[in-house]
C-alpha cells in the first residue's frame, strides 16, 4: 500500500507543475474529486472563464476533475507542498487539516440553508477560512453542498432506531463518525471513489450525502431508500495553496477573488436546480424517498455540542453560530 501511494505521489508530482506559465500567462491547476456534470465543477468552469476575462488572459485555470489527481485528502497534501494550486474539498475532510473547521460538520447546527449562508458569508465564515492559512491552505470561499441524509440498501431509516447495526459509510471525519455513532449506527470511513463497490459488495449497508451526490454517483442503483433527515449542512470549501497565493501579485489575487465570488453565487443557483432534479430522478429510478420526523434525530444527539465545552474556542464558535440571526 505504501509503495502504491508513493508511486501515485511521484506520478502526480510529474503531472502537476504548480502555477505553470503558457505564452506569458500563468495557468493555475485545480484538482477535485467530482464528476464534470456536478454543479461544483460547472461553477469552476465558470470561474475559469471569468478569471481569463478579468485578467485579459494573464491568469488561466486548468481543471482536473474526477479524482484525476487523487482523493480530496491527497489534493490537500499536494496544496500544502506547493505541487497543486487549488482544490475543492468537503469541510469533513478539511477538519483533519484545519481543526476549527469541524464546527461546521456538527449535526443540526444550522436552522436552515439561509442560516448557514449568513454564517458562512459573514465574519464567522471568514474566520474559519483564515484558519487554514497556518496550515498552508488559503480558504477562498464556500460552495453549497446542501444537507446530508442517509441512504441504505436493505432497510429504510425512519428513525435513529433503524440505524442500529447498520454500517454507514462516512468521510474521514471525526465529527461525522461521532454523529453516526450517536444516532446508533456503525460509522465506516471509505473514500468516495471506492464507495459504489463497497455498497455493492456489502462492505457497508449505506451512506449519507446530499441528493445530487447520491444521484450523480449512481449509488441509487444499489441503495433504494433515501431518508431526508438532513442531519448536517457541510459546505464544500474552495482553497488555494499559500505557496500559490503568496506568489500572486495584489492585482492577480483580486482577479482570482472576484472570479471565486462570482462562481459561488452561480454554484448556489445551480445547486438548487440540481437538488430538485436529483430527487425526481432517483424517485423515477425506484428509490423510496422518505421524509422522517427530523426531531427524532436531533433529539437523539442534542447533547453533542456539550462535549466541546472544554475547548473554549470551539464552544464559543458554536454559540456564535447558534446566535446568528
Amino acid at each position: 500500500m505504501r509503495v502504491r501511494n508513493f508511486i501515485l505521489f511521484i506520478v502526480l508530482m510529474g503531472i502537476v507543475n504548480s502555477c505553470s506559465r503558457t505564452d506569458g500567462a500563468k495557468t493555475l491547476r485545480l484538482g477535485h474529486g467530482l464528476d464534470v456534470s456536478h454543479p461544483v465543477h460547472k461553477a469552476m468552469v465558470r470561474m475559469g472563464e471569468d478569471l481569463e476575462t478579468l485578467s485579459n488572459g494573464k491568469l488561466l485555470l486548468e481543471i482536473y476533475p474526477s479524482q484525476q489527481l487523487g482523493t480530496e485528502r491527497q489534493c490537500l497534501e499536494l496544496l500544502q507542498i506547493g505541487s497543486l494550486d487549488m482544490t475543492k474539498v468537503s469541510v469533513g475532510v478539511l477538519e483533519n487539516f484545519a481543526p476549527k473547521m469541524k464546527v461546521l460538520g456538527l449535526p443540526y447546527l444550522f436552522r436552515d440553508r439561509e442560516h448557514s449562508f449568513r454564517v458562512l458569508d459573514g465574519p464567522i465564515g471568514q474566520e474559519l477560512l483564515d484558519e487554514g492559512t497556518k496550515y498552508w491552505l488559503k480558504g477562498l470561499g464556500y460552495y453549497d453542498a446542501g444537507s446530508r441524509s442517509f441512504y441504505t440498501k436493505d432497510k429504510p431509516v425512519n428513525s435513529p432506531a433503524d440505524l442500529k447495526g447498520q454500517k454507514i459509510r462516512v468521510m474521514e471525519s471525526v465529527t461525522a463518525m461521532d454523529m453516526v455513532s450517536g444516532l446508533g449506527g456503525s460509522p465506516t470511513p471509505i473514500s468516495w471513489g471506492e464507495l459504489y463497490t463497497a455498497l455493492q459488495q456489502g462492505v457497508v449497508d449505506g451512506a449519507e450525502n446530499n441528493p445530487p451526490s447520491f444521484y450523480l454517483s449512481r449509488h441509487y442503483e444499489v441503495c433504494k431508500y433515501y431518508s431526508l433527515d438532513e442531519h448536517s449542512v457541510i459546505p464544500d470549501v474552495l482553497l488555494a495553496g499559500t505557496h500559490l497565493w503568496d506568489t500572486l501579485t495584489e492585482e492577480e489575487q483580486g482577479w482570482l477573488t472576484q472570479a471565486v465570488q462570482t462562481s459561488v453565487v452561480y454554484q448556489r443557483k445551480l445547486w438548487l436546480e440540481a437538488e430538485n432534479e436529483a430527487l425526481e430522478a432517483v424517485k423515477k429510478a425506484g428509490v423510496e424517498v422518505i421524509r422522517p420526523n427530523k426531531s427524532l434525530f436531533s433529539e437523539k444527539i442534542k447533547d453533542s455540542f456539550e462535549k466541546y465545552k472544554e475547548d473554549k474556542e470551539l464552544y464559543q464558535l458554536i454559540r456564535e453560530i447558534q446566535a446568528t440571526k
